[in-house]
């Protein structure tokens, strides 16, 4: 491990002068840090000087690029030339300096984001003014003391030393690194430096020993080490991180430990994600085929030019002779000619097709983004597309790899049972609307009893997700209407009470709620207030004491502190716990499970009122306030599965371990039974377990509580080693993880609960058309096999009708039975004739266990054999490495198109590991959609993503890079049929500049167009028909077939093209460009209309760029004929085209070619038109008629759509 030792700035070793100022002190070169990367950032790739040279070196990494720059170095050689040498280099050099510009203009902007980022202004403290001064960002070296106050940035990754906060917290905001915005603690280190009655940097005088820079941003190992060698642990809990915003705190201080780029956001800055499409691979090796085609109609030209030169009796006078009088032979000639051949017919290679790609793939996105279903009005977001290059991935998935929580359900929880001591309380009122407050308040208060709880304000009982809606009743009372509320059972109301009343210290049933309260990280601050803001207007003591003390002799005081009151926020101390009421909170919690379960308890009258570091107050049913001293939390993880909090009772001064995680995380850890229940520990534990599998089987999410009893002693000594192990740098997690589990066992059982989450909306409606689409749906959470059946169910996952196989094993023998056996029944069905056309409706559960058997090396093979042949599989209980083992296995295995969608940071590997990633910013942060390919907001809209975006952006995709590979063939093939006529000298009859602009202007735009806008089938019957998405699975149709038929095509093209001009000037005396110039346009309108014919969807767009390209080329080639007399000496096209428009026979020519030209492609287009239309029109008929014949009956119209 290695290791960054950092004295402060203003260590007593330094050898800076007691008096020096920072600045002089590391201009000396005495600084104790100056080793270490100084704040400063650049993101810039390039300088005024290495701009050219940094820009082409990049850009000649794309082998066309120095394919054609080799080119313009050939045709600079006399002897093989086909053109003039500068005019050869205006193709090149506009692709290069197109890309070039879009390459400076985006660094331009990075470096204005970067000048304004290093100059901005912060506090770092001065040894010489003994106080903080402003600094620029950039200033800011390790081993600075920086203050930050309230709503400002951070500018380096701090170790926190001081806080306005008594408690020594400070409140962060993450959302500029991980997207969320729920406010997260951190706490000081203790005990290094002078803190009261001010803070004193140079009080300082520790080392600071941290792990080296890196880009985890949940982890941080680091130590301080003391003048007397004591050694202080500090972790993530104590480390700002750079451009994290402070909130609710008014300042705070700390030690830069690391500064600019090996800041831990700078280190997870990658910059935009880059992943080759399935298309752009295939378009590559397309590529080398037309290099390949390119050879070979040179080695014929090469070839054909040494038998010409063989067949001529003599020296004919046109073949000059160099300056010594000597005349190349035949075989050295044809040498040269085949180089001379590989110039003239170079745009056989679309150059421009790079270029073009990128510009649709801009267009596509817009319409993505824009898209207005695509929109969500709850959460004012619409679907991102972060990486640009692969759109039309989203037309070719094969299979969709989903999380649970929060990706198919609202991942917003809803308290609905519990299970205490072995008895479920139901709470069947649950998610009922209740109008009057009286009829309310009767059903929670038995008359008659003796009840000390107080009913104050009805939302001391009603969980609501949101403010509640209250109004007045018939009554007089008030009444809710919102149907989320937790409404609490009568009978555990009355444990509750009876549990109070008595003589015993302890009851389970208040350790119960006491535990929902406790055990968790939720933040405490006020219901009604938004997060604090600067204020300009009145000084912080000011709003703090108008908010939390208001004056007894004023109503509401001054309007201005008023307004103030309305806007601040501050998270409750332990000062102002007496003066809130339970309906002034709010909770902020990094996990919507924590909130529902503290909100449940509130809901009982066990009220969370503050958490501070070493404190927790809760205030019970009886109005009593207790406040527990927190000694240590032992956080959630992956691996233990649960989450533990270590406290002292303030009644019975007890330590006592308070504990929450998945049932089988807590059922294995149990030991001593509840004191004074007089049950036995296994029968609670059978009944809870009992219970929680029915929460399970209806979908509720589980957790189970526990609690113990740690004696004074055990904790000292426990103490010794966890104090250790936050000080360690090696293993950290591992020992942290270890005295953890030294600490939780032996535990007495308190209950479980079950929380609801629900399905998002029409999730069932596009897992059923994403199936209809040939798409294999699999599921992978980390919930109970139960719970994810039954959700399994309820989304159509699952279906009533399916062979369900349930693989739960205990070891590996078992496993591979299962396997084996399900094979060969499945091999069985298959090979029976009676089974023909059908498939065998099979559904896969497997939980994590079983799974990391399956994914084992001798069986993996089998797995994925049985996998293929599902229609569902449905990971339980997986860890989020086994989701990217799957994913991974399932795409190299299988060699399919991927997708992972999930909305949690567990998810993360799952995403990067697919081919596509895509994250919902959902409830649980945005660290998936940051690490995502695109972002939506809900799971419907990956139905219209795909059926219908990827659908479309594949197609237009793929159809206009064949038809950009049609348009090079067709023109360069009028050249190569022109040779078999001038003895394949490389002589070309169209004028060169011509021919550049034919592809650089004349051609360019249409089918950039075509590629963005163009939409073969509309929106509504790519929806109604799920299975015309199946035309870009697989090889899709841009394939082998596809690419040569089209290639045969221009050839085709191109002969009538050149042969219906030559038959009908054969024997006449025209001029070469008079042949030519005809020959040129009617090219021009065959390849624009062959585009019309592509075209589905006719816009005006399509009609302005069409005729556009037409008008243009007469337009420029009428202006170059009449004043380019000598343009390309010693050729002359001065007139041409004005002489050409003045012959009726120029218009019959084009006529004539284009007709014959495009008459089989016209037919095939009309045909397969016509068969489509009638398929989609019987479609629609049955469907009206009957519409359960409609799925069966589209298989028919997916036939006719390849045929």
């Amino acid at each position: 491990m290695f290791l960054g030792v950092i004295d402060s700035l203003i260590h007593p070793q330094s050898s800076c002068p007691r008096n020096a100022s920072k600045h002089t002190c590391r201009c000396e070169g005495r600084q104790p840090n100056r080793y270490f990367q100084s704040n400063g950032i650049k993101t810039t790739k390039y300088t005024l000087l290495t701009f050219v040279p940094m820009n082409l070196y990049e850009q000649f990494h794309r082998l066309a690029n120095i394919y054609f720059v080799g080119l313009v170095i050939l045709n600079f050689f006399p002897v093989v030339n086909a053109f003039q040498p500068q005019v050869a280099l205006i193709p090149i050099c506009v692709i290069l300096a197109l890309t070039a510009l879009k390459d400076a203009w985006e660094d331009f902007r990075r470096y204005q984001s970067d000048r304004k980022l290093n100059n901005t202004p912060c506090l770092v403290y001065s040894r010489r003014e003994k106080q903080f001064a402003e600094r620029c960002w950039k200033d800011v070296q390790v081993g600075d003391f920086v203050k930050v106050a309230c709503n400002e940035i951070i500018p380096a990754d701090l170790l926190l030393l001081h806080t306005s906060d008594p408690n020594g917290v400070c409140h962060i905001e993450t959302a500029n690194l991980d997207g969320e915005t729920n406010l997260k603690q951190r706490t000081v280190v203790h005990g290094v430096c002078v803190t009261h009655p001010e803070f004193d940097p140079e009080s300082f005088n520790s080392r600071v020993v941290c792990e080296k820079p890196n880009n985890n941003l949940n982890h941080f190992k680091c130590y301080v080490e003391k003048p007397d060698e004591e050694k202080v642990g500090a972790g993530i809990e104590s480390l700002l991180l750079r451009g994290c915003t402070v909130r609710n705190t008014d300042h705070a201080a700390g030690f830069v430990v690391y500064a600019g780029h090996e800041t831990k956001s700078m280190l997870n800055n990658s910059g935009p994600r880059y992943k080759r499409s399935k298309l752009e691979r295939k378009l590559n090796v397309d590529v080398l085929f037309c290099v390949i085609l390119l050879f070979a109609m040179c080695l014929i030209g090469s070839l054909g030019h040494y038998l010409w030169r063989l067949s001529l009796p003599d020296v004919p006078p046109y073949l000059v002779a160099d300056g010594n009088g000597h005349l190349d032979s035949p075989s050295l000639s044809s040498f040269y000619m085949f180089f001379t051949m590989i110039i003239l017919l170079q745009i056989l290679i679309p150059i421009s097709l790079y270029v073009s790609i990128e510009l649709v793939k801009m267009g596509q996105i817009f319409f993505i983004t824009n898209d207005v279903d695509l929109y969500d009005e709850e959460t004012d977001s619409r679907v991102q597309c972060k990486a640009l290059n692969i759109t039309e991935d989203l037309g070719q998935v094969e299979y969709i790899f989903s999380d649970k929580t929060g990706t198919l359900t609202e991942n917003k929880m809803l308290f609905r049972r519990c299970s205490i001591m072995g008895t479920e309380f139901p709470h069947k009122e649950n998610g009922t609307s209740h109008t009057q407050w009286n009829c309310f308040s009767s059903l929670l208060i038995p008359h008659g009893t003796n009840s000390h709880i107080a009913i104050s304000s009805p939302t001391s009982w009603g969980f609501v997700r949101h403010t509640p809606s209250l109004q007045s009743g018939p009554s007089g009372g008030r009444c809710f209407f919102n149907e989320t509320e937790v409404i609490p059972d009568r009978k555990l109301l009355q444990q509750i009470t009876r549990g109070e009343n008595s003589s015993r210290k302890t009851d389970p049933y208040l350790d119960f709620f006491l535990a929902l309260a406790i055990c968790n990280t939720v933040v405490v601050s006020m219901a009604t207030a938004r997060r604090r803001r600067v204020s300009h207007l009145l000084p912080p003591t000011v709003l703090f004491r108008s908010h939390f003390h208001p004056p007894a002799d004023k109503k509401e005081g001054t309007d201005a502190i008023s307004r103030h009151r309305k806007c601040s926020l501050h998270v409750l101390s332990q000062s102002d716990v007496s003066a809130v009421t339970s309906a002034d909170l709010r909770y902020e919690a990094e996990s919507p499970d924590e909130a529902a379960l503290v909100y449940a308890a509130k809901a009982y009258g066990f009220v969370l009122l503050a958490r501070t570091p070493n404190s927790v107050t809760v205030r019970l049913p009886s109005g009593d306030e207790l406040v527990f001293e927190v000694l240590d939390t032992l956080t959630f993880d992956s691996n233990r599965k649960r989450m533990s909090v270590l406290v002292k009772h303030p009644v019975t001064k007890e330590y006592v371990l308070y504990t929450k995680g998945a049932d089988y995380a807590i059922m294995e850890l149990l030991g001593t039974p509840y004191a004074g229940t007089g049950r036995k520990q296994k029968n609670v534990a059978t009944d809870t377990q009992h219970h929680v599998d029915c929460y399970a089987k209806e979908g509720l999410r589980t957790l189970c509580f526990a609690k113990k009893i740690v004696s004074e002693k055990m904790y000292e000594d426990w103490l010794v080693g966890r104090q250790r192990a936050l000080a360690a740098i090696d293993n950290r997690e591992e020992l942290i993880m270890e005295t953890a589990g030294q600490l939780e066992t032996n535990l007495s059982l308190l209950g479980a609960t079950g929380i609801e989450d629900r399905l998002q909306e029409s999730v069932p409606d596009t897992i059923v058309a994403l199936r209809e689409a040939g798409i294999q749906v699999w599921v992978l959470t980390g919930d109970k096999p139960e719970t994810a059946v039954n959700i399994g169910y309820a989304c159509r996952l699952l279906e009533e009708e399916d062979l369900v196989i349930n693989m739960s094993c205990k070891n590996k023998l078992t496993c591979t039975a299962i396997l084996d056996c399900t094979l060969e029944e499945v091999k069985r069905y298959n090979d029976d004739p009676r089974n023909v056309d059908t498939t065998q409706n099979i559904s896969v559960v497997i939980d994590g266990p079983t799974l990391t058997m399956a994914l084992s090396p001798d069986l993996r093979d089998r797995f994925m054999e049985l996998a293929r042949r599902c229609r569902s599989v449905l990971c339980c209980r997986v860890t989020p490495l086994q989701k990217s083992r799957v994913v991974k296995l399932v795409r190299e295995k299988l060699k399919v198109m991927t997708l992972a969608v999930g909305d949690g940071a567990n998810d993360v590997n799952m995403i990067q590991a697919a081919d596509i990633g895509i994250g919902i910013s959902g409830q649980e942060g945005m660290q998936a959609v940051m690490a995502s390919d695109f972002a939506i907001s809900r799971f419907k809209h990956l139905k219209k993503l795909l059926l219908v975006h990827g659908h479309w952006c594949y197609t237009r995709l793929a159809n206009m890079i064949i038809y950009f590979f049609y348009k090079n063939v067709a023109y360069v093939n009028l050249l190569f049929w022109y040779q078999f006529f001038c003895g394949f000298s490389g002589t070309a009859m169209i004028d060169y500049w011509l021919m550049i602009f034919f592809n650089l202007f004349f051609t360019s735009v249409p089918p950039i167009m075509f590629g963005i806008m163009d939409r073969d089938v509309s929106a509504e019957v790519l929806l109604g028909v799920p299975e015309l998405y199946r035309t870009g699975q697989g090889k899709g149709e841009y394939n082998f077939l596809t690419f040569w038929i089209s290639i045969l095509d221009a050839f085709y093209q191109s002969l009538v093209c050149f042969f219906v001009p030559y038959l009908v000037y054969q024997g006449s005396d025209v001029d070469i460009f008079t042949f030519g110039t005809p020959l040129n346009t009617s090219s021009l309108f065959v390849i624009l209309l062959h585009l019309s014919i592509e075209i589905k969807a006719w816009t005006v767009v399509h009609w302005v760029v069409m005729l556009g390209s037409v008008l243009l080329y007469f337009v420029v080639t009428l202006a170059f004929s009449a004043i380019c007399v000598t343009c390309n000496p010693p050729s002359n096209p001065y007139w041409i085209l004005q002489s050409q428009m003045a012959d009726p026979t120029f218009y019959l020519i084009c006529i004539l070619t284009t007709v014959v030209a495009l008459l089989p492609r016209y037919q095939w287009s009309v045909g397969q038109l016509l068969h489509n239309q009638y398929a989609i029109a019987q479609n629609n008929h049955l469907h009206s008629y009957s519409p359960h014949s409609s799925s069966s009956y589209s298989l028919k119209i997916l036939f006719l759509h390849f045929f």
